[in-house]
């Protein structure tokens, strides 16, 4: 009898926090504290109305149904999502700092011991060590003539590996990573890495593990419920492991800087760190320490990385497909730089073409499709609906590089969008893939410098050849979650 008698009253106490959780749920969302959004269940929330393979597109299609602004529940947790680029525009640009702080993600928590670093930080901490980065950057030649020349040596290095594969087909990934990664690694460690360093070559590896890792169901799982996942044996504790084993790697250069430091010449970010430590070793509440300067390192080494590469290999995949699209480039490169003289970034100006073309593979390539998330720093009232202090938002780049009212053609590669009708280059607002407002890649001067030196480079370089019927390249994700990833495929890099 007393069996029966607790079982009752375990499943009676069920069914009420059932509808006492559907019922809060839906009052949420009737008294207007949140946007109005599909009604979650208790603990699960809205996961099964997302199609985790490719939630930006689950999340993107329920706009249509509840508007640009809305309400969704990862797990028990309410995330507001922007789909659109006016909406976006309104929160992190003229909103910018109401809903400038980092949103939560527990995975980047995790990896980040609580939230160090560039990317996972908050408040002063962010704002000091965003200061400094930015300053220690310009010093270092960002956005200036000396980091165009270290970009160049670097294509140069690559070039000459590509062309040991004599229009064989190849794997471009590591090709790409490991020029990226050199010219970031020259300003964060002082010197690049010759190409078949084995740590270099650790160092992307892990990386890669980790950057892709975010985008698995299990990524995605753990950022929904991290508690349950912590202690559940699954492929995130690889993800988990790789991210401590490169910042262990990042450590160890961290160290061998250690003692070598001379105040009035520093060598890289490293050392200036270094030097910023020492200024502030008496202040108490310092954000210049170890854990700051090593996940800082380790946020600018894999921003610096793993974005750019990627799009440059997305992007030949692109140009393999549209062959029409690499001809018309060649005939630009060969009219306004020839094949004589490397390029620079004054021919950019003359190439509106080539600009388009970069400009529509960051959009067509979608990479970070959900952006990073945001929390507003307190109570928001957003076209006319509250928004509680903490709330985290999901600013859907996806949603705002294909938006209609800006791209006419937005499922289709074309270069188009970005060139008027006498074929002159122009901007479009709606083109986010950095992100905005305050939260904006602080790489962003930088990456747009490679994607440009690196491109136009290998075109003035060489032809693309694909050992595959193009109608065989498939250009959707291999994996998309927090970021974009290109399928495998080879290309044969043809000598002009």
């Amino acid at each position: 009898m007393d069996f029966i008698g607790g079982t009752t009253l375990l499943l009676i106490a069920c069914v009420v926090f059932i509808l006492l959780s559907t019922t809060q749920a839906r009052k949420s969302n009737g008294r207007g504290k949140l946007p109005p959004g599909p009604t979650p269940l208790p603990i699960l929330g809205n996961m099964f109305q997302l199609n985790t393979k490719e939630m930006f597109k689950s999340l993107n299609k329920l706009s249509e149904k509840y508007g640009p602004v809305y309400t969704i529940h990862m797990g028990m947790d309410p995330v507001v999502v922007l789909c659109s680029y006016d909406a976006v525009k309104e929160a992190l640009i003229d909103n910018a700092e109401d809903f400038g702080a980092r949103g939560h993600m527990p995975l980047l928590d995790r990896i980040s011991s609580g939230g160090h670093g560039l990317v996972a930080s908050n408040g002063e901490r962010w704002r000091q060590l965003r200061r400094f980065t930015l300053m220690t950057l310009r010093n270092f030649g960002m956005g200036k003539r000396s980091i165009e020349q270290r970009i160049q040596e670097e294509v140069q290095f690559l070039i000459e590996e590509i062309r040991k594969s004599k229009g064989q087909p190849l794997d471009p990934t590591f090709y790409f990573s490991k020029a990226v990664s050199n010219v970031i690694c020259s300003v964060v460690f002082g010197d690049r890495f010759e190409y078949d360093d084995k740590e270099f070559l650790k160092l992307l590896g892990l990386l890669k593990e980790t950057f892709q890792g975010f985008s698995t169901i299990w990524g995605k799982l753990y950022n929904v419920y991290p508690k349950f996942m912590e202690k559940v044996p699954g492929p995130h504790h690889r993800l988990i492991k790789a991210s401590d084993d490169l910042k262990e790697l990042v450590l160890k250069r961290v160290q061998m800087h250690k003692g070598t430091v001379d105040p009035n010449d520093p060598r890289d970010f490293i050392d200036c760190f270094f030097n910023k430590m020492e200024q502030e070793k008496n202040i108490a509440d310092t954000e210049f320490h170890m854990d700051g300067l090593v996940y800082s390192t380790l946020d600018l080494f894999g921003g610096g990385t793993e974005t750019v590469s990627t799009t440059l290999r997305y992007g030949l995949m692109i140009l393999l497909k549209h062959p029409d699209v690499e001809e018309r480039i060649h005939q630009e490169i060969d009219k306004v730089i020839g094949r004589d003289r490397a390029p620079c970034m004054e021919d950019r100006s003359l190439m509106p073409y080539m600009d388009a073309v970069i400009h529509e593979i960051q959009r067509y390539v979608n990479l970070i499709p959900m952006g990073l998330p945001h929390k507003v720093t307190r109570d928001v009232k957003f076209r006319d609906v509250n928004i509680p202090k903490g709330t985290t938002i999901l600013p859907m780049l996806s949603a705002v590089l294909n938006d209609k009212k800006h791209f006419k053609y937005p499922h289709l590669f074309n270069p188009g969008h970005f060139l008027d009708e006498n074929g002159k280059f122009f901007r479009n607002d709606a083109f986010m893939p950095f992100s905005s407002g305050k939260r904006i890649c602080l790489g962003e001067s930088l990456a747009r410098m490679e994607l440009f030196l690196f491109f136009t480079t290998i075109l003035q370089n060489f032809s693309l050849r694909s050992p595959v019927d193009i109608d065989e390249l498939d250009l959707t994700p291999s994996i998309s979650g927090f970021g974009n990833f290109p399928r495998d495929y080879t290309l044969a890099f043809i000598p002009r």
